[in-house]
This record gives structure tokens, sequence and C-alpha cells, in this order.
């Protein structure tokens, strides 16, 4: 009987005699272990989130057109360049006002070292002296900006923002990141709730743009999203899935395609509950950071448990901070490796009675967002059959001194591929992202390109972050 096969993004379905199974498609392309699209079954390893290192403050906010509610901040690379753009803004705590809002701009060499450049564009105080890049009446709230590396983009469009208020979120272009003008006089998404971090960005997969933005839904804050071919004419928006998990208020999103495997969606929301409240501080609400992962952008693997807690520091237990910037930035390390690592940003001292906002750069290993995890006492698990293309299998994993990994390729009965059992494969142990596996000294995959196989990995006091066949 011959057989059928289905297509899908990464996925066939291939159906022989009574039997079917799931082939997943990968290519050459890198898996981190954000989910469990991979995993056929497991026994004795878990999926486990892991938590970002926190490091220096990165910037303070402490110009006199900045303050104390300074937000929304997105960060990007570009080229040799590093971008950061932010809300400059402060509330009176006398008058129970926002005194101000505007849109600044930092930039960095190395993501770690932040500079405000002095653009002379807007007016504060009687001087042009300042980092200000845009005034407006409402898209200043929430200025979202992204370079845009769409093929067809036009040069004097080759930035693009999302910013707006209660009439919804205006369209923005720039050829340089620094100058802006609106893209038409309307507002281009108008059903939602937008007193957020709104956002969008082309992806680059499926060759379109995507937005993410806030609305009410079932009496908490939620995610809705809609693509667009052009910028300007955007599909309706629609509720994103968190499947049977229960509703919680995500106070911003912070939704970005992974750069080290851009076919997924990471998403950093600040998870507010407005109801706790610390006494040292006038106002209720409370807020930590979460980590949510997707490979359609609209079904959402989402933690309960926290990515970023509060900490210590009395003043991240105030209202709207943890507020995890939008973006991820490949930095150097502080130790002498050829490996960068991963820095994200988060808010602290938000709504401080005597002083500024800051934002403080945390760390994570390359793709150590989560890992499938396995104790000193052992387990082991099966991926669902895959394709590939590549030569070699590399992993990114770290142990004990005491602890292992082994791997074995079987056929899609679970049988081991001769040359590459359980027996014949090196015992793996250390702590790297791109180690070669090898089974008695062969490494070479290339034998089974083209033909599904199933991978069961043993594993003892470890954590595997991802894998990726390599030519």
């Amino acid at each position: 009987m011959s057989n059928t096969i289905l297509l899908g993004f990464g996925l066939l379905v291939v159906c022989s005699g009574q039997s079917s199974s799931k082939v997943h498609d990968i290519g050459s392309r890198l898996e981190p272990f954000v989910d469990d699209w991979l995993v056929e079954k497991m026994d004795g390893v878990q999926l486990q989130l892991h938590h970002p290192t926190p490091g220096e403050v990165a910037i303070v906010f402490d110009k006199s057109w900045e303050g104390n509610t300074c937000t929304y901040v997105t960060v990007f690379q570009d080229d040799d360049l590093f971008r950061m753009y932010y809300r400059g803004s402060h509330y009176d705590f006398v008058t129970k006002k926002s005194l101000h809002e505007l849109t600044c701009y930092a930039e960095s060499k190395d993501g770690i070292n932040w500079t405000k450049p002095e653009l002379n564009l807007f007016e504060f105080d009687g001087s042009t002296r300042n980092n200000i890049v845009w005034r407006g009446e409402l898209e200043c709230h929430n200025f979202s900006p992204f370079k845009d590396p769409n093929p067809c983009c036009q040069p004097e469009a080759r930035y693009k923002a999302l910013g707006g208020g209660h009439e919804g979120l205006f369209a923005f272009q720039s050829s340089d990141g620094i100058n802006w003008s609106l893209m038409q006089p309307d507002p281009v998404i108008t059903k939602g709730n937008f007193d957020s971090q709104n956002l969008a960005f082309w992806d680059t997969i499926r060759e379109r743009y995507v937005d993410f933005h806030r609305a009410g839904r079932d009496g908490v804050r939620s995610i809705m999203t809609c693509t667009s071919d052009d910028f300007l004419n955007w599909t309706e928006p629609e509720w994103v899935d968190f499947g049977q998990l229960p509703p919680e208020h995500l106070y911003t999103n912070a939704i970005t395609p992974y750069f080290r495997a851009p076919h997924i969606f990471l998403g950093f929301p600040k998870r507010f509950l407005p109801l706790r409240k610390t006494p040292h501080h006038p106002d209720s609400g409370i807020s930590d950071g979460v980590f949510m992962s997707s490979r359609d952008g609209l079904h959402w693997h989402r933690w309960l448990e926290a990515f970023i807690r509060p900490g210590l520091q009395p003043e991240r237990w105030v209202n709207r901070n943890n507020m995890t910037a939008w973006g991820i930035l490949s930095t150097k390390t502080a130790t002498t490796g050829p490996t960068n690592e991963l820095s994200i940003y988060s808010n602290e001292n938000y709504y401080s009675v005597d002083g500024h906002c800051r934002l403080r750069r945390f760390t994570l290993r390359n793709d150590g967002f989560a890992s499938i995890h396995a104790s000193y006492a052992g387990g082991e698990f099966v991926t669902y059959p895959l394709n590939f293309s590549g030569t070699k299998l590399t992993l990114n994993f770290s142990t004990s001194a005491a602890g292992s990994i082994q791997v074995e390729v079987t056929d899609l009965n679970g049988q081991p591929l001769s040359g590459f059992s359980l027996d014949e494969s090196t015992e793996i142990y250390g702590d790297e992202v791109a180690y070669v596996v090898t089974w008695k000294s062969q490494s070479d995959l290339t034998a089974f390109v083209g033909q599904p196989i199933q991978l069961r990995f043993v594993m003892k006091d470890a954590d595997l972050y991802s894998l990726q066949f390599r030519p």
C-alpha cells in the first residue's frame, strides 16, 4: 500500500497500512526545548523553566524629560549598533497626574553600556539638547519601533513602529530610526485596549507583519493578534489561545521571534496582580515577569511560575515594576569564552516617590529559557520521528561533574540503528552550546537523511536546552 504524506509547517503525517505517526521535518534549524513539540514520551525527565541572572543597571532614566514612570522599552540590534527606545514620563504624586509623555532613544556598542545621544530634534523646557525622537499627544504613550527586514520594504520605511492610545494604534516610518513620521493620519488597528506596549514586526518565516496588542477579556488583560501584508491594512484581531490555563492579567506581552530559531515566537508578559500590595508604597498592584512560546503566534505554551521574580529589592514589589523590555540581544559574556550570552532587560523603581526608573540587564545562556531536565536519579525521553538535513547532531547542554547524556538513533519501531545504539554512544558530560554527538568516534548521520528516525536521550543530572542537525 502506498504512503500518503500530508504537509504542514514542519510536520508530516505519514500513513501506511494500519499505523500512523507524526514526523517532524526540522531540516537543519535549531530546535530549543521551550515546549514539548519534539517530545513523544518522557520517563523520569521533565520540561523545566529556567531563570535569567540579574546583572548591572543598564540605564537610569534621570533626565528632566524622563522620570519615575519611564517604561515600554524596546531594544534591538541594528548591524553593529544596539538601539533602545522608551517612554520618558513622570508622575506627580501631589497632583496625581502624569506631567509629560514622549519617546526617547539610547544606543550602545555592546548592549551593556548605553548612552543618550543629543539629537536636537524636539524642544523640552526650552532646549533641544535631549534624546527625544517623537512628541505626540497619543502615540508617545507606547511608541514601539523595529527594523523591517521585509525585502520589499521601501527605504523611507526601513524602520517602522506602532504607537497609540484609546483611539487605536498608529503606524510610523523612518529611514534612519531617528527621524519619524506618520504613515497615515488614521489609526491602523482599532479593536483592543491600547494602554500597553503594543507591538508588531515582520515575520521572516511566514512573510507577513504580525501584531500583538492588549485587550480586555473575561475581566482580565489579555492579548490579541492580527496580521498584515503592508503594515497599514490589518486582519480582524483575534484572541491568542492559552488552552486550559487560568486567566491572568498580562499587562504587556514582549513577543518576538527568537533570532536563533525564528520559526518560534517567545513572549515575556508582565503578569499583574492588582489586589496585592506592599506596605511601603501607597498604590496596590504587584507584578512579575512570565514566559511563553508559540510556533504559530496563535497557540501558546505559557508557564504559570514566574520567569523573573521581584526578588530582594523592595522597589520591585511596587505597582508596574518587573516589566520585561521588548527584544532579546546577543551580548558578550563577562568570562573569556567565544560564545555570546542572551541579554534581556527589566524595569525597576517605577512609581518611585523620590527617584528615577531604572532598567536592569538580565542574562541567560543561548537557548537557556527552558530545558529537558533530568535529576541525579536519571531518566530518558524519545523524540517524535524526525526528518532532518545535515550530517551531525549538535546539542546545547549542561551536566554536573557526575551527570551525563547519551543518545541513541532508532527506527520508527524503536530499534537502534546499526552503529548508533546507546551502547555505542559516547558518554557526554560538560557544558557546551554546540557539542557534536559521536558514536564510537563517528558522527556522520548522512546515511539517514531523507528517512524518518527517532532520537532517544538517556540523561542524569543534566539539562538539554536545544538540538540541531548541522552540515
